[in-house]
């Protein structure tokens, strides 16, 4: 979650260590994109979530994981999503009418000006609006694949940084926010974040950074594309927090320690 005090805006990712959310009661909204995704990262980020979206081909992917399982169908009885929207280009039959026989809301939205991950953001915020509570947002895939969606999903998280408090994107591998202009505090779980990380200065044209709890800090330090980028630094076990300053929106990512 990210609190704003009189020095730091405050982050911390107790979603993603089962053994510290029992006292977490953030809502939050889990959108599943199509891109591969395993069984560990599903599990973690489903229970934490009250809202589940499939991203039009996501709802494939998810289907397809759960029936990779010795449970199987039981499996995928315990993982029905609340909707599954796009232009349902990627959809395939046999997962419609699957989820639909599960009584899932399929829509289907043709408008060519927005992504699926677009339409599932609008339909995240008519829900909001209904209920009348905000979720912080996970993104589960976003940054593998194809180049110009994971492009898509920079820019597109980027821009939302204006009107979303919190929106994180989760692989396998990495979990990556973006810090806007100011001073951040990252509380650090090394039991599932590190060895590396990083901070990347994506849709700006360059940023100045101050950091400490890194490896390698920055002190006023100009980052940008065609200067330096602050790539395979490491937390520092000892270190509890992170800081970072930054004169412009920047992306901080930090690798998922692998589950055995």
């Amino acid at each position: 979650m990210g609190a704003t005090n009189s020095k730091f805006v405050e982050w911390e990712t107790p979603f993603l260590n089962p053994l510290t959310t029992h006292h977490d009661d953030t809502r939050r909204a889990l959108i599943i994109l199509n891109q591969p995704l395993s069984l560990h990262s599903l599990e973690t980020l489903w229970n934490v979530s009250s809202w589940r979206c499939c991203a039009d081909g996501g709802a494939n992917r998810l289907y397809d994981l759960l029936g990779q399982t010795h449970e199987g169908e039981q499996l995928r009885r315990r993982y029905i999503p609340d909707l599954i929207k796009g232009d349902l280009d990627s959809l395939r039959e046999d997962v419609r009418e699957y989820y639909l026989a599960q009584g899932v809301s399929i829509q289907q939205d043709l408008n060519q000006d927005t992504t699926d991950l677009m339409k599932c953001i609008e339909s995240l915020e008519e829900h909001e609006r209904r209920e009348g509570l905000d979720h912080d947002i996970l993104f589960l895939g976003g940054l593998s694949g194809r180049l110009d969606q994971t492009v898509h999903v920079l820019s597109y998280v980027h821009k939302l940084r204006r009107t979303r408090k919190r929106v994180y994107v989760i692989t396998d591998d990495n979990i990556s926010w973006v810090l806007d202009a100011g001073h951040h505090r990252i509380a650090i779980d090394h039991d599932v974040l590190g060895p590396t990380c990083g901070l990347l200065p994506v849709g700006v044209s360059s940023t100045v950074l101050s950091t400490s709890g890194l490896r390698w800090n920055l002190d006023m330090t100009q980052s940008s594309f065609d200067g330096l980028v602050s790539t395979s630094n490491h937390l520092v076990p000892t270190e509890p927090f992170v800081t970072i300053k930054t004169s412009r929106p920047i992306w901080w990512c930090a690798e998922l320690r692998r589950k055995a």
